[in-house]
C-alpha cells in the first residue's frame, strides 16, 4: 500500500546524460566558430538554442527532485551536478556571445585551442555519466575519465597562461586587449566548470563504494 503512494520513480540519469550530450554539442560549436568564423553568426545563434535546450532539462531535473521521495544518490549531489553541468553550457554561450557582441572577426588561434580541450573534457565527462547507474562496476572507467578531466583542466590553465602572455605582449589595440582578455578567462572557467563536474562525480562514486 505504502509503495503505491510514492512518487513515480525518475530516471535523473536520464537528465544527466542529456545534458552531458548537449555539452559535447556545444563545445563542437564553438570549435566550428574558430574553424570558420565567417559563420560566426550561425554558430552563435545554435549555441544559444542549446543553452535553453540544457534550461530546460536543468528546470525538469530539479523540479523532479522535489517531487521525489526517494532518489537513487543523494539529493544534493543531484542537484549539484545537473546545476554545474549546465553552468558548463552557461559558460560556452557566454563565450559565443561575446565573440558576437564585440564582433570579433579576427580569431586567435588560442580559440580553437581552448574549444578542443573543452570537447576533450566534454566526451569525457559524458563517458563518466554513462557509467553512472552502474557506478560500482564502471568505478574503473569513471576514474579514467575524471583523471583525463583533470588533465584537460590543466591544459587549458597552460592555454591561458600563454595566450594572456602572447596578448599583452603582441597586441598593441588596448580595446582588443580588453575584449580577448575577457573571452580568454571565460573560456578557461568553462574548463573550471568541467573540473567541477568531475569532482562531484568522483564523490558519487566515493559514497557508492
Amino acid at each position: 500500500m505504502f509503495r503505491r503512494l510514492l512518487p513515480r520513480e525518475i530516471s535523473f540519469f536520464n537528465y544527466f546524460e542529456q545534458s552531458s550530450k548537449l555539452s559535447i554539442e556545444v563545445c563542437l560549436e564553438l570549435n566550428a566558430i574558430a574553424l570558420n568564423p565567417a559563420e560566426l553568426v550561425n554558430h552563435v545563434n545554435r549555441i544559444k538554442e542549446i543553452e535553453l535546450q540544457a534550461d530546460d532539462i536543468t528546470h525538469e531535473c530539479i523540479e523532479a527532485l522535489h517531487r521525489t521521495f526517494i532518489t537513487p544518490i543523494d539529493r544534493a549531489d543531484i542537484h549539484q551536478l545537473i546545476r554545474r553541468q549546465d553552468d558548463i553550457i552557461d559558460s560556452v554561450n557566454s563565450v559565443a556571445s561575446r565573440l558576437k557582441l564585440y564582433e570579433i572577426t579576427d580569431i586567435w588561434p588560442e580559440l580553437k585551442q581552448f574549444a578542443e580541450v573543452l570537447v576533450k573534457a566534454t566526451t569525457e565527462i559524458d563517458r563518466a555519466i554513462g557509467q553512472l547507474r552502474n557506478r560500482n562496476k564502471g568505478k574503473i572507467i569513471i576514474e579514467d575519465c575524471c583523471q583525463a578531466i583533470h588533465e584537460a583542466e590543466n591544459e587549458a590553465d597552460r592555454i591561458l597562461r600563454s595566450s594572456l602572455a602572447r596578448l599583452f605582449r603582441e597586441e598593441k589595440e588596448p580595446l582588443l586587449v580588453i575584449k580577448w582578455k575577457e573571452i580568454i578567462e571565460r573560456l578557461e572557467k568553462a574548463s573550471d566548470r568541467c573540473e567541477d563536474v568531475a569532482n562531484i562525480i568522483e564523490g558519487i562514486v566515493i559514497e557508492a563504494s
